[in-house]
């Protein structure tokens, strides 16, 4: 395993929280927002939001974008 691989594997549970609360406090605002929202729907929603968000990065990686970060 490299240096980088440790680095985030050792952070792996960390990130992984931080997207749950990202999620949870979405949902929170959503019910917020329109309290009779069916939570299943619009957590299906958000996830897709997140995905969507996921992919664009995953392009912006394949288009070099984070070469020089």
């Amino acid at each position: 395993m490299d240096a980088i691989e440790k680095e985030l594997s050792s952070r792996k549970d960390e990130i992984k929280k931080e997207l749950e609360l990202l999620f949870k406090a979405n949902m929170k605002i959503t019910n917020w927002d329109v309290p009779e929202a069916n939570d299943n729907e619009a957590a299906k929603i958000l996830v897709d939001i997140i995905q969507e968000a996921l992919d664009e990065i995953k392009q912006d990686i394949k288009n070099g974008n984070y070469n020089n970060f």
